[in-house]
């Protein structure tokens, strides 16, 4: 038998880096994150922040929850609903995350594309990073929901050539 595992949609961010917070300001104290269980949550993905995306796109994400970017991540109807409660009222509002980006994915959003847009292209199939969503390659904090610019780490086996990203110039 598989132990549930307590799971949270998305996470608190530590300190105002993104401003991906409900209001945009961060910083301040985010509401309770609702746990719910489930087999496997947790295991695919690091939780985003609540703010990273609107609740348009929260709302679909929710409702699509078995067809979940190609995996059934469903939960029961009581849980569905306590989560896209939460994230309807605590969703990003702040101004570059009032559009919904293509798919509902973060990393296709405008203001991901331009925090990273001095990432070259091979670096999200590289080996230690896989792609865009795995936020932890570069950004140790991602966990805990902290994406300070000034504690990034170059991905582990990473050839020089494509480390310009990480640099202050």
């Amino acid at each position: 038998m598989i132990a549930a595992r307590p799971f949270a949609l998305v996470l608190p961010l530590r300190r105002p880096v993104l401003a991906l917070s409900a209001q945009g300001g961060g910083g301040e104290v985010p509401p309770a994150v609702p746990q719910v269980s489930g087999r496997g949550w947790g295991a695919c993905h690091v939780a985003y922040p609540r703010g990273a995306l609107p609740a348009v796109s929260w709302r679909r994400i929710v409702d699509g929850l078995e067809r979940h970017y190609g995996t059934d991540a469903s939960l029961d109807d009581a849980s569905t609903a306590r989560i896209d409660e939460w994230l309807q009222r605590n969703a990003g509002t702040w101004k570059r995350v009032r559009e919904a980006p293509p798919q509902d994915r973060i990393t296709r959003s405008t203001w991901f594309e331009r925090k990273h847009r001095k990432v070259d292209a091979a670096v999200w199939q590289h080996t230690s990073v896989k792609s865009a969503a795995n936020c932890g390659a570069c950004h140790p904090g991602a966990e805990r929901g902290y994406f300070d610019d000034d504690d990034l780490r170059v991905p582990s086996g990473l050839p020089a050539r494509y480390r310009g990203a990480w640099s202050d110039d």
